[in-house]
C-alpha cells in the first residue's frame, strides 16, 4: 500500500494526506526493528516534558506514519488530524464477562508456506500486535496489550472503518431505508456524471463498480495523490485549484469498464457509500454510528473519526476505538446483531453479509491468502469450514468472527508493512488452531 513516499507541495511543506496515512507506511525491509526494538517505549517517542527534538513525532512532517514512528501514531491519530467524536452515550458502560485461559499461549499451529510450528503467543509479537482480544462463548478468554496501547487507549481501526460503513448501509438496506439495486444518481445526483452515478447501491457496497482510479502509491501520477490533496483537512495552497472534500473528488471520478464484473478493492467505494448513507439519514456516519451502534453496544470509550477540510467523517479508514469496544462490534455481528439482551438490528442484516459477494469476481483480484473468499458490503467472507467472516485493515487490524468456534477475535497491530498479504500467514492459521483448541476444550 503506501510506500515512504510525498510529494512536495509549495512553500516546502511535505505532508502525508489523511488516507495515505490511514492506508500505510513503508514496506518491511530485511533490517527492520522486531516488534520489541521498535516498541514506542523503548525507543522514546514523544516522551519528556517537552520530548527531544529527536522524538517528536508532529505536523507537518512528513514521516509520522513511517516505521518505527508508525507504532507510536497509530494510538494517536487525534493529535495530528481533526476529528470527530463517535459518542458512547451517557449510560454506563456494560462489563464484559471474563474467563481467562492462559493456555491459549501455547496453542501451536504451522504458518501458511511454511514447515516449521509457532505458538500463538510467538506469533503476537512477530505480527507487531498492539492489543489483541478473544471473546468465546460471549466471555473474554484472552486479553493482552503491547505497544503503544492499553486498556484505556484507543487505536486506528484502519479500513476496519469500511466494514462498519458497510454494515450500516446493509442495516439501512434490510429496514427498507435504501433500495440496493438502484443508480447511485437517484440518491446523489451530484454523482450522476462520474463514474458511481451508473453503478448500482449494491455494486458500490461490493466495490464491484469499474472505475478510472490507481492506488498505486509508487506512481507519482496516481490518482491516489489528487485525492489525498482533496482529502486532506490541512490547509490547501494558495495556487491549489483541484477538488475540496471527499465529496467533491467523487464527483471527478470517471468510469473504465463495465461495472458489477470484477471486484476492485478501492477506498473511493467507501467514501461514495459514506455519502449515500448520510443523504438517506440526514446525518454523517459519525453520528449515524454513535446513534444505531456505538452508544447500544454498551461501549466503555467514546471512538472517534477523522474528517476532511469541510468536516466529512473518513468513511473508508477514519475511525479509532479502544479494543473492548472493537470486540463488543465483534460479538454483534457473531450473535446477529444482539448485544447485552438487545436486538439492535434484524438478524437478516448478518446474515446478507455472511451470503457473500460473487466468488467468480473476487477470483479476478488475486488474494492468494483469501483464495475462495469473496466481499459483501465490505465485509471479507473468508467462505471457510467455520464460516468465518471479517473486517481487515492495513498493517494488521482485524476484527475476525467464527461463527462454529462462538469466537471473536479482535486485533490491533502495527506491522511494518501495510500489505495485509505479508501478516496473513502467521495470522489466519493461528485463528484457525485457535477457534479449534477452544471448540476441543
Amino acid at each position: 500500500m503506501l510506500h515512504s513516499y510525498s510529494r512536495p507541495l509549495p512553500g516546502l511543506i511535505v505532508f502525508i494526506t489523511i488516507l495515505a496515512i490511514l492506508h500505510g507506511a513503508s514496506a518491511q525491509s530485511a533490517n527492520t526493528l522486531s516488534a520489541k526494538d521498535s516498541d514506542p517505549k523503548t525507543l522514546g517517542w514523544m516522551m519528556g516534558f517537552p520530548p527531544p527534538e529527536e522524538k517528536l513525532i508532529m505536523q507537518p512532517e512528513s514521516d509520522y506514519f513511517s516505521f518505527p514512528k508508525l507504532r507510536w501514531t497509530v494510538c494517536h491519530i487525534r493529535e495530528l488530524l481533526p476529528t470527530t467524536q463517535v459518542s458512547r452515550g451517557i449510560d454506563s458502560p456494560i462489563p464484559l464477562q471474563y474467563a481467562i485461559d492462559d493456555d491459549i499461549d501455547t496453542v501451536q499451529f504451522t504458518p501458511l508456506g511454511g514447515n516449521e510450528p509457532m505458538t500463538w503467543e510467538e506469533s503476537l509479537s512477530v505480527n507487531y500486535t498492539d492489543g489483541i482480544l478473544i471473546l468465546h462463548k460471549d466471555r473474554v478468554v484472552y486479553e493482552k496489550y503491547f505497544g503503544c496501547l492499553d486498556p484505556f487507549g484507543k487505536h486506528a481501526a484502519m479500513s476496519m472503518t469500511k466494514s462498519v460503513t458497510g454494515l450500516l448501509a446493509e442495516i439501512l438496506v434490510v429496514e427498507n431505508r435504501l433500495d440496493d439495486n438502484v443508480e447511485v444518481s437517484s440518491i446523489i445526483p451530484e454523482l450522476e456524471n462520474s463514474a458511481f452515478g451508473s453503478a448500482s447501491v449494491r455494486q458500490v457496497m461490493d466495490m464491484t463498480t469499474a472505475l478510472n482510479y490507481s492506488e498505486d502509491y509508487s506512481d507519482p501520477n496516481a490518482d491516489i495523490w489528487v485525492y489525498s490533496k482533496a482529502a486532506s483537512p490541512l490547509p490547501k495552497p494558495n495556487d491549489y485549484e483541484g477538488p475540496n472534500g471527499y465529496f467533491e473528488y467523487l464527483q471527478t471520478v470517471t468510469q473504465d469498464g463495465r461495472h458489477g464484473e470484477a471486484f476492485g478493492y478501492r477506498t473511493i467505494n467507501t467514501d461514495a457509500l459514506g455519502w449515500i448513507i448520510s443523504r438517506v439519514t440526514g446525518k454523517d456516519l459519525a453520528h449515524l454510528l454513535s446513534g444505531r451502534i456505538w452508544s447500544r453496544i454498551g461501549a466503555e470509550q467514546d471512538g472517534y473519526m477523522t474528517v476532511d477540510a469541510k468536516g466529512t467523517p473518513f468513511a473508508g479508514g477514519g475511525l479509532s476505538a479502544g479494543l473492548r469496544d472493537l470486540g463488543r462490534l465483534g460479538l454483534l455481528m457473531l450473535n446477529g446483531g444482539q448485544i447485552n439482551g438487545q436486538q439492535l438490528f434484524p438478524k437478516e442484516v448478518i446474515d446478507n453479509i455472511r451470503d457473500g459477494g460473487d466468488k467468480e469476481a473476487f477470483t479476478k483480484a488475486g488474494y492468494k491468502t483469501l483464495e475462495g473468499g469473496s466481499y459483501r458490503s465490505m465485509w471479507w467472507i473468508l467462505n471457510n469450514d467455520h464460516g468465518a467472516f471479517a473486517a481487515r485493515g492495513v498493517h494488521g487490524q482485524t476484527i475476525y468472527i467464527d461463527p462454529t468456534a462462538e469466537m471473536v477475535i479482535a486485533r490491533f497491530a502495527s506491522f511494518p508493512s501495510a500489505k495485509n498479504a505479508q501478516i496473513d500467514p502467521t495470522s489466519l492459521p493461528a485463528y484457525q488452531a485457535v477457534a479449534e483448541y477452544l471448540i476441543n476444550n
